[in-house]
Parts: structure tokens; C-alpha cells; sequence
């Protein structure tokens, strides 16, 4: 008996230190979007990778929405739990830049490869897409190649598209069209409406209209297709490249000054952008990497077009305009 309770109580001791060990080690708290922390994400192998090498525990807590993570952290100010946040986009960085809440990250970015030079002291990239329509060839003979064309169309060919206010694909094509358009942005929204669908909450919803044949073209990615392609040698989905040319996402990442884990979360950005890192996002976010793969990169990608201009705003024209922008949009469509 006694030497049973030896054993026992050494197990026990044995099994509470290594509790405690657990415990010591520092975690590293990320808020972001749901798909990217779901199992089928890339949260799920960046964790398993930057683990292997920290000594410390990554924790996702995901939201409905990146728009959802940034209105969190506001709301819960510097008490918040969070180090950092990710799944941010450049249509919202000048909003998240003006809160106050985000440090700089000190990383040398010269070996990222994007549509432009990247400078951002605060928001660091980790992929990118251009938003597109999406067609079907077993459906349409020819898409649309520009948004007066598709205005031309017979308003029987429907398209489904997302809420600027909820999702950042719905953000994006408002973004797009006052890019392209400018001050005509108006004329081409009431163009628009006759061929809308529906305007959904989110991606999801709007793309699952589209493949159940409810809607002829969807709002999203150039590299859309690739997912098609790669989980079922599909290649009859496609993007629309338009004559105006794309307005971009790209998705960033940030460290919140209230961390008190500042380095590790530096040092999960460098892993991050890593060609490491960077292995994981092609075919688990379906998103362009923003290092160069080379033959690393998955075939599904490669042969995808890319748009002959890459549009652009001004951060600063975006953050004191996107309201209006908003509201001129949805008196438009409605």
C-alpha cells in the first residue's frame, strides 16, 4: 500500500509539473476570420509550423468576418486578449491605422512579391487576389468584358454579389467600381441593379447561389478557379477579366500595441511571410502567396490570368470617403 501510494502521488506530482510547464509556456492570442482559423484553413498547418519553433502556443479566435475582428478588438480597447489581428485587407487599413491600436512591425518586407512596392510600417501582407465575376463555360457562351457590358447584358443574366458593410468581397467591388469609374460610380451601380440577384451577407452565400446555377456570375477571386481546378480537375469556372482593370485584396496582418508578447509576434509575421509560412496559404485560403514559390507554387495556379491593370485608391481617400461611397451604392441598387 505504501508503495502504491508512492507511485500514485509521484504520478501525480510528475503530472501537475508537467501542467505547469504547459502553462509557462507564452501564447500568442490571434484574432481573425473564421475560414482562415477552420480546420480547412491555413490557421490549422501555420500553427502546427511556427509551434514547432516558438516554444509557445498560438491560439486562434475567429470571428464571422475580418470586419468582425477589427470591431472587436475596438469595442474590447486594451483589455483585449489579442496580440495581434490578421485577415485584415487594404480596404480597411486606413480605418484600423486611424483606431491608434496598432504598433509598427519592424520587418524588412523587400522580399515580397505583390502588385506594387509594399511600405506599410504597420500591416504586414501574407496573400492577395484581384476581384473578379465568375463564369461558367457550361453555362455562358462568352462573359462580359467589362462592367458596361455586363450592364448590356439582358437583365435575365443575374449575378450575385456581398454587402460593402458585412464582407470584404462586397467592400471590394465598391471599391473596384469607384476606382474605375469615379464620379460615374452612381451611373454604373443603377446599371448594375437589374442584374443583381441578391445582395448577401457574405462570400459564402453568394458563391453557393452561383454554383447552384441560381445566379450566372458571382463576385470573387481571380484565383477562384484555382480551388475548382485543384479539388476536382474542374476548369469550366472561370474569371471575367474586364478592360478597366481589377482592384485588389490583400490580406494583412498587425500587432496590437497593447500585446505583451510584441516579439513573438514579430516573429510569426518573419514566419508568416517565410516561403515556409507562405507554402500554406495557396491551397488552403485560395489566395496568391506574397513570396515568390516558384515550382513550390501548386499547378492549379499557374496559366491563371491576371489582369492587364491593377486599380488603385488612395488609403487616405478611402477612410474619409467610404461612408458616402457606401450609401451611393445601396441608393443605387435598391
Amino acid at each position: 500500500m505504501v508503495k502504491a501510494s508512492s507511485l500514485a502521488l509521484a504520478v501525480l506530482l510528475a503530472g501537475l509539473s508537467g501542467t505547469a510547464h504547459a502553462q509557462d509556456k507564452p501564447v500568442l492570442t490571434i484574432y481573425t476570420y473564421d475560414g482562415f482559423a477552420s480546420e480547412w484553413g491555413p490557421g490549422v498547418p501555420l500553427k502546427e509550423g511556427f509551434e514547432a519553433t516558438c516554444g509557445c502556443t498560438l491560439n486562434w479566435v475567429a470571428a464571422d468576418s475580418s470586419i468582425g475582428t477589427l470591431r472587436r478588438v475596438q469595442l474590447e480597447g486594451d483589455s483585449t486578449e489579442a496580440d495581434m489581428i490578421l485577415g485584415l485587407d487594404t480596404a480597411i487599413a486606413g480605418e484600423a491605422r486611424a483606431t491608434g491600436l496598432f504598433a509598427d512591425h519592424g520587418l524588412d518586407m523587400s522580399h515580397l512579391s505583390l502588385p506594387g512596392e509594399w511600405t506599410d510600417a504597420q500591416f504586414v501582407p501574407f496573400d492577395y487576389s484581384h476581384f473578379a465575376f465568375m463564369w461558367d463555360t457550361d453555362t455562358m457562351d462568352a462573359p462580359p468584358s467589362s462592367f458596361e457590358e455586363l450592364i448590356a447584358l439582358d437583365d435575365d443574366i443575374k449575378i450575385a454579389i456581398q454587402d460593402p458593410r458585412s464582407a470584404t468581397p462586397g467592400l471590394g467591388l465598391l471599391l473596384w467600381v469607384k476606382a474605375a469609374y469615379g464620379d460615374r460610380a452612381p451611373e454604373i451601380w443603377e446599371g448594375l441593379a437589374p442584374h443583381i440577384l441578391t445582395i448577401t451577407r457574405d462570400w459564402s452565400e453568394s458563391y453557393a447561389l452561383f454554383l447552384d446555377g441560381e445566379a450566372d456570375m458571382v463576385l470573387s477571386y481571380t484565383t477562384s478557379p484555382a480551388y475548382h481546378i485543384f479539388d476536382a480537375d474542374d476548369h469550366t469556372i472561370k474569371a471575367a477579366m474586364f478592360s478597366e482593370g481589377h482592384f485588389p485584396q490583400i490580406e494583412v496582418a498587425g500587432i496590437l500595441k497593447s500585446s505583451d508578447q510584441q516579439d513573438l509576434a514579430r516573429d510569426f509575421l518573419a514566419f508568416l511571410t517565410s516561403k515556409e509560412g507562405q507554402a500554406n496559404i495557396p491551397t488552403t485560403n485560395w489566395m496568391f502567396p506574397v513570396v515568390d514559390l516558384e515550382a513550390e507554387l501548386d499547378p492549379a495556379f499557374q496559366g491563371l490570368p491576371q489582369p492587364e491593370k491593377t486599380l488603385t485608391l488612395d488609403e487616405a481617400e478611402i477612410t474619409a470617403n467610404l461612408a458616402a461611397w457606401i450609401d451611393e451604392m445601396l441608393a443605387a441598387v435598391q
